[in-house]
């Protein structure tokens, strides 16, 4: 166990032992006035991979030189793309690559997975979800119930965290997965919360809905490339993220989803069908009958956004090479730097300036810090915008920031909190 101290000297040790810390020189770092700004906001936008544009120009030169053909001749066949990505998101999901699919979009992929996962009877049409998801994890359930005809006010129950606190007690979830029984068909969970950057247990979840009955699925944006995932072993039945927070992947990049290997055989299960995800050798027969390929797959609608999944192998290949147990365990060293750097300065005087939203429980928390500022929360944050960090704001007076172990040092973390320190302290 790693005991943190409050210097410059300690921050720069841990950096020259560090070894991920060559990979920050493969991205590109945002100036503020002239210089590397301290970007904490990985969770929100992770920074562009300096590999990222020859990836994007190389299908650009692909798409200029052979038009159509660059689907059988390009340096990446594009009507194969996709099928480079399952072996390579494997390692960081925790998953078979047949269990993998690059496609659409995050809520996209949510909503095409509960048409599949979300079966609800009369008897058994509740979904158990976490109070403060993401709002369009909200948006997604509640439009998904009135299309099954039910009210959302009866048929989502959410489970909220302990008064006083945003913390959501594991065991609570749990409780409100038996206490509903018989009437869940489906818990839907965010991995990780995004206003709290608390993680849940997932395997427990899982477990719990599969014993009564229910499916089980994750929203893993804030997860995915952050947190340690085993999804087949979890034996999670679907889950879907996004790719351009931890993964790097750029605005709005390509979602990734994951159906567990027991549902991929499945071809009677509902689902709404696309021809990319009818079977590979009939496709172009062109054919009415849908015949969905035996994987993940088989849940595609359309071809390949060649141009967004570049910029998503680009990001990969970094992670490929860094891996993502070796990037698990720094971002755990990061978070808990700075959790004691917040500590030291609430107990610095009398008065506490901070709240951490965060758990403490390192199995509880992943790179993200969620700061309630009991004292001029924006005030702050617009002085640290002016010192040169890039945070996150979140009403009402939450600051998140999140040192992400690819690009984020522990001198980074240590300035962050000399700048905090200086606005608070004087």
């Amino acid at each position: 166990m790693t005991t943190f101290s409050n210097t410059l000297e300690f921050a720069q040790q841990q950096d020259q032992q560090d070894q991920l810390h060559h990979f920050r020189d493969r991205f590109y770092i945002p100036q503020i006035n002239g210089k590397d700004s301290i970007y904490l906001t990985g969770n929100s936008l992770g920074l562009q991979p300096k590999s990222t544009q020859d990836h994007v120009l190389d299908e650009l030169e692909d798409w200029a030189n052979y038009g159509v053909e660059g689907h059988f001749h390009a340096r990446n066949p594009w009507l194969s793309y996709h099928e480079i990505f399952p072996d390579m998101l494997s390692p960081l999901v925790g998953a078979m690559p047949e269990e993998l699919v690059v496609m659409n979009q995050l809520t996209v992929n949510l909503h095409l997975l509960m048409i599949s996962f979300y079966r609800p009877t009369p008897q058994r049409y509740k979904i158990i979800c976490e109070a403060k998801a993401f709002p369009s994890d909200q948006y997604a359930l509640q439009s998904q119930v009135r299309l099954h005809g039910f009210d959302p006010d009866t048929a989502i129950i959410e489970v909220e965290p302990l008064e006083g606190t945003s913390y959501i007690d594991n065991e609570a979830i749990l409780d409100t997965i038996r206490k509903h029984g018989d009437e869940v068909a489906l818990v839907m969970i965010g991995g990780v919360n995004y206003y709290s950057g608390q993680v849940f247990d997932m395997q427990q979840i899982c477990k719990v809905a599969h014993e009564v009955g229910a499916y089980c699925g994750f929203d893993l944006a804030h997860a995915a490339g952050n947190v340690q995932l085993e999804l087949h072993d979890w034996q999670v039945d679907f889950a879907c993220w996004c790719s351009y927070k931890y993964l790097n992947s750029g605005p709005g990049g390509v979602s990734g989803a994951f159906i567990h290997q027991r549902h991929i055989t499945d071809s009677s299960m509902m689902r709404l069908a696309g021809w990319w995800g009818h079977d590979k050798e009939n496709r172009f027969k062109m054919e009415k009958d849908f015949l969905p390929i035996p994987t993940a797959e088989g849940w595609q609608l359309s071809n390949a956004p060649v141009l967004s999944m570049a910029a998503h192998k680009a990001s990969l290949e970094i992670f490929q090479e860094a891996g993502m147990h070796n990037l698990v365990a720094k971002g755990k060293l990061l978070s808990g730097y700075l959790l004691h750097i917040l500590h030291e300065i609430n107990h610095t005087t009398s008065q506490k300036f901070i709240e951490v939203l965060t758990p403490e429980n390192e199995n509880e928390r992943g790179c993200q810090v969620s700061m309630l500022m009991l004292k001029d929360g924006k005030k702050v944050f617009e002085s640290l915008i002016q010192n040169g960090v890039i945070a996150d704001w979140r009403e009402p007076n939450v600051i998140r920031v999140a040192p992400v172990p690819l690009y984020n040092t522990f001198e980074d973390v240590f300035n962050f909190g000399k700048i905090l320190q200086h606005y608070l302290l004087g």
